[in-house]
């Protein structure tokens, strides 16, 4: 009696072998297009195919596989990309990388359903659903705008102009748009098997005709295969002749567009940039002092711990010193995210701690003879008992406080904290979280409440304090309340990373594109520097040196189309992709339906 063979499996070991290489592949790429330890400046035409093997292989791959690979490819991605997160605390980069992990699992079966329910066009879904994707990722508590794509591009000026009317989605929108393409055009060409169990006349492109397929059929050795076989068959087929030129020739419609946005972005970017010649100039002293406020805490007794915040007090008088000497006509000196410890208005209407007023009088000492104004980075530390009824307890905000002379005439508080670091709301929620990050001397603070502007010498600007000038909307906020110039505080010392300071930088960039205003960054080791209103970087100092740069920025207002209207574009791309999925869901199961009679 002979025994019955079982049939081969279309989909062998190999399949997800070819998987794995392919998403190790796409990590690389996305990691690449931004800055990092090769490319300082990041490679950003790598950008426009980065995510070619992320949407091929999701052709490839059931539902099921889409949770899988979704979640190694979040991981492995965000590893690469924030590696320096490691230095901040070994936990760090476990957060964020299992946060993308979730996030990606949960992506990449939506990006499955938009082949499934709509065959031919499953690419545009593709890509409208990755576009809420990033603008989704950028809300909220968890809000991380790092490694949003348009971001990637941020040396490119005649690329990111049209920021001005669309921010970073605009951007992303077109970087992003060739993969799913291209990812498309690769499957349907046969450079890949599609996802065991899904029957064929859902995914079956419309260049592989029935007509195809029975003559391919008819040949004695294929004409024993199963469906699934039979599509890998004609696929192959279609590979060997023009496969991916019939996709773009059926698709030509969609590509058309696509190039000619690309084109009119383009000419765009090379006519909008706007002459601020003529327009008045602002001088800045901005101040790199290259040492972490952090460290000294760590000190093991509270004089050595103060003897060091004296020392870096010292060095960031001896640079303003310099600066002023050789540019005795600046209008404001600025020190970098709370560079200056310990905590000003705290001691100087509590004075608690003798030795801590002595040396903040020894600050106001130092700025009542400058004839120039100064913004300093400080804990703004207060007595709230609306807040804190505590009376022996303090509320900090990370906060930027303007001088003149000794007296504090303004004062900012950070509106948008780092989450976990900086703040983490849900102390009752999840006790356990809450009580391990004060356990490891996690420092909270308080949110701020208004997005505040400054005025020195009749020009107003806003100070976003690190990670805030990450996000367009509270730079676009700060414009609409009337700054017109932006200056970021910033310390990524912490970091020990150009790539990390450097993407950074990238994103700070487009700020000043977005709301064509000049920006300056001044922090505690690079990337300290000043740009102007079309996102060309005028001078930077050197990273991870006791520098300060002095910086001529033009002044101006106009506002823009992205100033007027904000993430417009951001929210456009979400709710219509959540639109289609769910037009799309009601198609699959009528169509689910259908075969079952």
């Amino acid at each position: 009696m002979k025994t019955k063979k079982a049939p081969s499996s279309p989909f062998p070991i190999s399949h997800s072998l070819v998987n794995f290489i392919a998403l190790i592949i796409a990590s690389i790429l996305f990691a690449a297009s931004f800055p990092n330890l090769i490319f300082q400046n990041g490679f950003p035409l790598l950008a426009w195919i980065a995510y070619i093997p992320v949407f091929w292989v999701i052709r490839r791959s059931s539902f099921g596989l889409c949770f899988f690979w979704g979640a190694f490819y979040g991981y492995a991605a965000y590893g690469l990309f924030n590696y320096w997160l490691s230095v901040f605390h070994p936990l760090a980069g476990l957060i964020v990388g299992s946060i993308y992990l979730v996030y990606l699992a949960l992506v990449f079966p939506l990006l499955r359903l938009a082949v499934v329910a709509f065959p031919r066009r499953g690419y545009i879904v593709q890509w409208l659903c990755w576009m809420a994707f990033e603008y989704l990722r950028c809300q909220g508590f968890l809000a991380y705008s790092y490694g949003v794509t348009g971001y990637s591009q941020w040396n490119l000026l005649p690329v990111i102009q049209i920021a001005d009317i669309a921010g970073v989605w605009g951007v992303s929108a077109l970087v992003v748009f060739p993969s799913a393409a291209l990812a498309a055009a690769l499957s349907e060409a046969g450079l890949g098997r599609d996802a065991p169990g899904m029957s064929e006349k859902n995914i079956l492109p419309r260049s592989i005709t029935e007509e195809n397929t029975k003559i391919l059929m008819k040949t004695p050795c294929n004409s024993k295969l199963s469906n699934g076989q039979q599509y890998s068959v004609v696929n192959s087929y279609l590979s060997g002749t023009s496969g991916v030129l019939a996709f773009f020739r059926r698709e030509w419609l969609p590509a058309l567009v696509w190039l000619v946005l690309l084109a009119a972005s383009l000419v765009y970017g090379f006519v909008s940039p706007i002459d601020y010649s003529g327009k008045r100039q602002f001088k800045v002293a901005l101040i790199q002092h290259n040492t972490d406020p952090w460290i000294p805490a760590r000190a093991p007794t509270a004089m050595q711990e103060l003897e060091e915040y004296r020392n870096d007090y010292k060095i960031l008088c001896r640079l303003s010193d310099e600066a002023l000497a050789l540019h005795p006509d600046t209008d404001l000196v600025v020190w970098s995210e709370t560079a200056f410890v310990p905590r000003i208005y705290w001691h100087m209407t509590i004075r608690d701690d003798p030795n801590s007023w002595t040396l903040v009088k020894e600050l106001f000492d130092y700025l009542d003879k400058k004839g120039v104004p100064f913004v300093i980075g400080n804990d703004d530390a207060r007595r709230d008992p609306s807040i804190n009824p505590v009376w022996d307890h303090r509320i900090d905000y990370n906060a930027a406080l303007l001088f003149e002379g000794s007296s504090i005439k303004t004062i900012y508080r950070k509106l948008h904290l780092v989450p976990f670091t900086e703040n983490f709301p849900y102390e009752k929620q999840l006790p356990l979280i809450y009580n391990a990050l004060i356990n490891a001397d996690t420092h909270f603070w308080e949110k701020g409440k208004e997005a505040t502007v400054f005025e020195v010498r009749g020009v107003r600007f806003s100070t976003p304090i690190c990670f805030e000038d990450t996000f367009g909307y509270l730079s676009r906020d700060f414009v609409l309340n009337g700054a017109e110039l932006i200056v970021n505080l910033s310390n990524d010392a912490w970091s020990a990373s150009v790539p990390a300071q450097m993407q950074h930088l990238s994103m700070a960039v487009f700020r000043a594109v977005e709301n064509r205003r000049s920006m300056v960054r001044s922090t505690a080791s690079g990337q300290t520097c000043a740009i102007d209103p079309n996102g060309r970087i005028l001078a930077m100092a050197e990273p991870f040196t006791e520098s300060y740069l002095s910086a001529e920025v033009p002044v101006v207002t106009p506002l823009t189309l992205y100033t007027r209207f904000g993430d417009y574009l951001g929210l456009a791309f979400t709710f219509a992709a959540l639109l289609v999925l769910i037009v799309g869901i009601i198609l699959y199961i009528i169509r689910k339906e259908g075969s079952h009679e």
